[in-house]
């Protein structure tokens, strides 16, 4: 025989070594798999579910990555998760449904090893689905964000949550085959992914390693949340550890029971289930552990990196205004918005003794309450003395609904408007008439008008930055006093004469030596 006829006689499944022939069984089996798995079919419906509940809402969100991939991994994970699961519960017992149990028992391949590349063929199946999914939202994202770069955490909850639920429904379906075992198991599996978070109360609570969980449940997607800071990995990190066990202990199910493996086979497989089982127990307690962090992400102790809670560094973006507002990079589409709404007041202040040199956007801090409350502060501005920055948080940064560009405007010029001029001036308790008739009058002069004035601009609803009632920055003065008369007069002045005045004697009007009449 030549030596052509001997390569290619050794080529032949028949003459290969007996180590190799299994595998290549295997490979087999699981491209005809792959081509005839009922999950290719539901593809359509899975993309379309996608685009329907979960990409059209991430897209009305700003182009801020924290909101777009928290949006990601509770949506996708109801997308792909519950159709996962009732095609490999369908595909599962697809044996007992056509009868074949008894003629597949004397075939040389395990039923194990059957269903685990169905079960592998399901998952590739949803899993490349997945992936194409996120590619273009965070394709689309990239394109649209400011500042930042994509949360790849979130992505793996989602990713580790298709295998689980694929491994859940094949249990199902071996155990209980019949017609009506992938629908009932598609159903439960919602209901069971719902009805968790219904169990969520406070930030301590073993039910947030549900895979659609993303951050304490308390709280809608915060904007500012792992943007000063970089994103806590710590509860995402729980929920693949979980879904990573629960998937290996339900393919360790199937090859439990007689027939479906060998000996040997059954005996690692109970070991590998029950160290499986352990394995997500101790996920479960680890996110029962977790707390409300101070930057609104939930943190476990004995998984927390401490370098995450060290700030990010950026470059803040800086308007053009009489003193300059500057945000971090991931907010610059706000920049213009707050630009209008504080340059009137800015150029009232501008060049005035203690006059803040700039106006600097600050992350504000969270902490649990009572109850399910949360308490939500601005943090303290670093590196900007008090003499020199005042700190901003825009509204887009704190719980409450989504607002127009108008309503955001109205918010920041009632809120801030107030208190640059009442800090400048030094309004309060115990301030003269001559200092609030002066605030006032700045204050109408910016064109700004109290929150109780039915002549108030439009989208200006009387709540300051943390949604309460407004009003207390205002000064506070009576109509009819030589007071309020003062403001009226101080305000009528043109902007030049006003403002030369108040650099002259703007000392001792906040030491409390000038008397309403000593206004001009």
């Amino acid at each position: 025989m030549s030596a052509a006829a001997t390569a290619s006689a050794a080529r032949r499944p028949g003459l290969l070594p007996p180590r190799l022939l299994r595998p290549l069984g295997l490979l087999r089996l699981i491209r005809l798999e792959l081509r005839h798995n009922a999950m290719s079919w539901l593809l359509p419906v899975v993309i379309g579910l996608f685009w329907l509940t979960t990409y059209r809402k991430d897209m009305a969100m700003p182009p801020l990555w924290n909101l777009r991939a928290s949006g990601l991994q509770s949506g996708a994970v109801l997308d792909f998760a519950i159709p996962v699961t009732g095609a490999a519960a369908w595909t599962a017992s697809r044996e007992a449904r056509r009868r074949l149990t008894d003629q597949l028992v004397v075939t040389a391949r395990p039923r194990w090893e059957r269903q685990f590349a169905s079960w592998l063929a399901t998952t590739v199946w949803a899993v490349a689905a997945y992936i194409g999914c996120v590619a273009v939202l965070y394709g689309v994202t990239a394109h649209q964000a400011r500042w930042g770069g994509p949360l790849w955490w979130p992505v793996a909850v989602g990713a580790a949550s298709l295998p689980a639920f694929a491994a859940l429904g094949f249990v199902m379906g071996t155990l209980l085959p019949g017609r009506f075992t992938a629908p009932l198991v598609t159903v439960a599996a919602f209901l069971a992914l719902a009805l968790s978070t219904e169990l969520i109360h406070g930030s301590q609570s073993a039910w947030q390693v549900s895979p659609v969980v993303t951050g304490p449940w308390d709280l809608e997607p915060q904007a500012g949340v792992a943007t000063f800071y970089p994103f806590t990995s710590d509860l995402s990190l729980a929920q693949v550890i979980f879904l990573t066990g629960a998937t290996v202990a339900l393919l360790g199910v199937l090859a439990l029971p007689p027939g479906a493996a060998g000996l040997s086979a059954r005996v690692a497989a109970a070991g590998l289930t029950g160290t499986a089982v352990l394995v997500a127990g101790t996920a479960v307690v680890l996110a029962g552990s977790g707390t409300l962090g101070p930057q609104g992400q939930i943190t476990i102790p004995a998984l927390h990196d401490p370098a995450e809670d060290r700030p990010l560094r950026f470059t803040p973006v800086c308007g053009d205004t009489a003193i300059p507002i500057c945000l971090n990079p991931a907010y610059a589409s706000y920049l213009p918005t707050t630009s209008n709404a504080l340059a009137p007041v800015l150029d009232q202040l501008s060049g005035l003794p203690g006059a803040p040199t700039r106006i600097l956007q600050v992350p504000v801090t969270y902490r649990q309450d009572t109850g399910n409350s949360v308490s939500v502060r601005p943090e303290r501005p670093r590196g900007d003395g008090t003499a020199t920055g005042f700190p901003l948080v825009l509204p887009v940064q704190l719980p409450g609904p989504s607002l127009t560009g108008a309503q955001m405007a109205g918010q920041v010029a009632g809120t801030y408007g107030p208190q640059l001029v009442t800090r400048l001036i030094g309004t309060g308790p115990g301030a003269s008439p001559a200092q609030n008739a002066v605030a006032k009058a700045l204050l109408l002069a910016a064109g700004l008008r109290e929150p109780t004035d039915p002549a108030a601009s439009p989208g200006s609803d009387g709540r300051d930055g943390a949604g309460r009632s407004g009003g207390t920055d205002w000064p506070s003065l009576t109509a009819g006093t030589p007071a309020y008369a003062a403001a009226e007069r101080f305000a009528a002045l043109p902007s030049a004469t006003r403002h030369a005045w108040l650099v002259r004697h703007l000392a001792a009007l906040r030491a409390g030596g000038i008397t309403p009449e000593q206004l001009p």
